[in-house]
């Protein structure tokens, strides 16, 4: 995968950033390997990584200040790529190169600063606004959105997302920029629906999930290109267990909890 030097991408691009919830980075390997996600496929494979966090909240709060998923097997900081740096973290160090350095206490601040509209569409419980906590994260964005329509528990929140944010993209006008997450809430527990007949989440489950989940991904892509060119990042944010070494779900330290798949691209 080229690196990328947001310098150039910044105010001349849409940025878009799909986060997949909970999608383990064997799931995503094994559907690219056979051919189950064609549209993700078409940007190229996936790269291994190591999130942030063991659970959605820390894991977004370091991607939110541009500490994304870090390559496996890179072991010397220089050598990783960073897309979006903090200009003042206050430790005396220089952006690194091909990075972006933005004020504000979020990459996503920094955008609004550089004349970006920002736009939240959550998923997951962190994202629900009706409490306290899920108000936290939404707050980063100038415009925010949630309904329980875009729940785990709902088997069509991936539909219903795209095409809420097909109809954000849809009325932009004029030469703005657009800066749009989306936190995918269908391969989160619970996801046993998306296989006829099953009672109990499950690793099959799970794949069936992002199977459905990239069925949707074509209309989004679709949309925001008609309106311009479009850089995308697309990760997970942390994966999950189905009793492995007898975990159920994520929240702790465990491999297939930590280890993520991540990928960024041009529209």
């Amino acid at each position: 995968m080229q690196k990328v030097d947001m310098n150039q991408i910044v105010g001349t691009h849409h940025i878009l950033f799909v986060c997949i919830d909970s999608l383990r980075y064997d799931v995503a390997l094994e559907e690219w390997q056979n051919g189950g996600t064609p549209v993700l496929n078409q940007y190229g494979p996936w790269r291994k990584c190591q999130a942030a966090g063991n659970f959605t909240y820390p894991s977004h709060q370091a991607m939110f200040a541009g500490f994304f998923p870090i390559e496996e097997g890179i072991l010397d900081m220089k050598k990783r790529e960073t897309l979006f740096f903090s200009a003042d973290i206050g430790m005396g160090r220089k952006a690194p190169e091909g990075s972006f350095a933005f004020l504000g206490a979020t990459w996503i601040e920094g955008l609004a600063l550089e004349g970006y509209e920002t736009h939240c569409i959550g998923g997951v419980s962190f994202f629900d606004k009706r409490t306290d906590v899920g108000k936290v994260m939404p707050s980063y964005f100038q415009h925010s959105y949630w309904n329980p329509s875009f729940g785990c528990k709902v088997k069509e929140s991936a539909e219903n997302q795209i095409a809420f944010a097909a109809k954000i993209i849809g009325q932009m006008t004029g030469e703005k920029k657009i800066m749009l997450y989306l936190n995918i809430s269908a391969l989160h527990y619970p996801n046993y629906f998306y296989v006829k007949g099953e009672k109990k989440d499950s690793k099959t489950a799970h794949a069936a999930a992002l199977r459905y989940v990239d069925g949707q991904l074509g209309r989004l892509f679709a949309a925001v290109s008609q309106k311009g060119k479009t850089f995308v990042i697309c990760c997970s944010d942390h994966g999950t267990c189905y009793g492995e070494d007898g975990v159920w779900y994520h929240g702790v330290n465990h491999p297939n909890v930590i280890t993520v798949p991540y990928k960024h691209f041009l529209l």
